[in-house]
């Protein structure tokens, strides 16, 4: 019988070293794959060339074939155009779940099965179970919860995870690195990533000023003084407090100001100086553009518990069906700074159920 084919993406990363090790281990027939998702040339922020070295390290190391994917025509249509407007609009959306959607688990997908694999393995921290009671696929929480990346997952369906392997499931962050240095990966140190990589780490609204049209206004306090100026509400988000540039405001105390509310009408950002604002918290909102992992809610009413932003604690709540596109959610304990454009992700234990785009 023929080894099962997997393809592995490859990132250059320790995770995925050794997603790649462990597909070996377990002798499967492993093709790794570095996808260039983003045209970074000329852009030190965005190191995808020194990636792709380490990636094709990991590969010569393990003996597996190595290729490299474009797919940054792919990524700027389906993410990044989508990600601009959604600041346009003043929203703040969330790239990395809109690359999982449209990227890593459908181009790359249907990459890797135009290979002939029969399974994508990446290094998310995810379990995939499949529950032979209702003869479905769960998108569960993993060991390490601290590195629980089902929050970007949540729009993966029963067909994605039929052909997807999450190698990591049960393993922590500490032994993923002892795994890579036992087996002699350069990259076994190698800091972990953070941000988007066509942000990478530069300042996030230096990087945006180049694609969005700018609207200066005035920034005004709670109070209705104006304290200062912004370069424009598509460039904040609600709870901010960097980018600010207000201090030393004659009749206020020398605390930080933070983003309080946006007056689109009148272009005015509104700031507090009270991160406990009464006004930066709600006990309800409504999403759209929801994705059940199963392919349906529960029901058209169910309690769970849910996250409004990544590494939240899960908080309960009640969802209710409002219509066939829209869901009303309220809050057992409201939450602060609901920023529309970001996902409501739910969770029945350590299952996720799906989630949706805040309104």
């Amino acid at each position: 019988m023929l080894a099962k084919k997997v393809v592995v993406g490859l990132s250059g990363g320790v995770d995925s070293a050794v997603t790649a090790k462990l597909m070996v281990d377990q002798g499967y027939e492993v093709i790794g794959i570095f996808m260039k998702n983003w045209d970074d040339k000329d852009d030190p922020h965005c190191p995808a060339a020194v990636d792709a070295i380490d990636a094709r390290n990991v590969a010569e190391t393990l003996n597996i074939p190595f290729y490299t994917v474009n797919f940054s025509k792919e990524y700027w249509e389906d993410v990044f155009e989508y990600f601009l407007e959604e600041h346009r609009q003043c929203r703040t959306p969330n790239p990395d779940i809109l690359c999982n959607k449209y990227i890593k688990f459908r181009a790359f997908l249907d990459h890797a099965e135009k290979l002939g694999a029969d399974y994508l393995a990446t290094g998310h921290y995810a379990r995939n179970y499949f529950n032979e009671a209702t003869n479905l696929h769960e998108l569960q929480a993993p060991k390490d919860a601290n590195k629980d990346q089902t929050y970007f997952l949540y729009t993966l369906g029963q067909t994605a995870l039929a052909k997807t392997l999450f190698p990591l499931a049960d393993l922590t962050k500490p032994e993923i690195r002892q795994i890579a240095k036992d087996a002699g990966f350069a990259n076994a140190g190698k800091k972990d990533s953070t941000g988007i990589c066509m942000v990478g780490e530069r300042d996030y609204m230096e990087f945006l000023k180049k694609y969005i049209h700018q609207e200066p206004g005035n920034i005004v306090s709670d109070r209705g003084d104006v304290i200062g100026k912004h370069i424009g509400l598509s460039f904040y988000t609600l709870g901010q407090r960097k980018n600010l540039n207000v201090g030393g405001v004659k009749g206020y105390e020398e605390k930080p100001w933070v983003v309080l509310e946006k007056n689109l009408e009148k272009n005015e950002l509104i700031a507090c100086q009270d991160p406990d604002n009464p006004k930066l918290f709600t006990s309800e909102l409504k999403a759209h553009k929801l994705h059940w992992v199963a392919g349906h809610p529960p029901s058209n009413s169910f309690g769970c518990d849910c996250q409004v932003r990544y590494r939240q604690e899960a908080e309960p709540c009640e969802v209710q069906q409002a219509n066939m596109e829209t869901i009303q959610v309220t809050f057992q304990n409201p939450q602060r700074a609901i920023t529309p454009g970001q996902s409501i992700v739910f969770y029945d234990g350590k299952v996720c159920l799906g989630g949706g785009e805040i309104l």
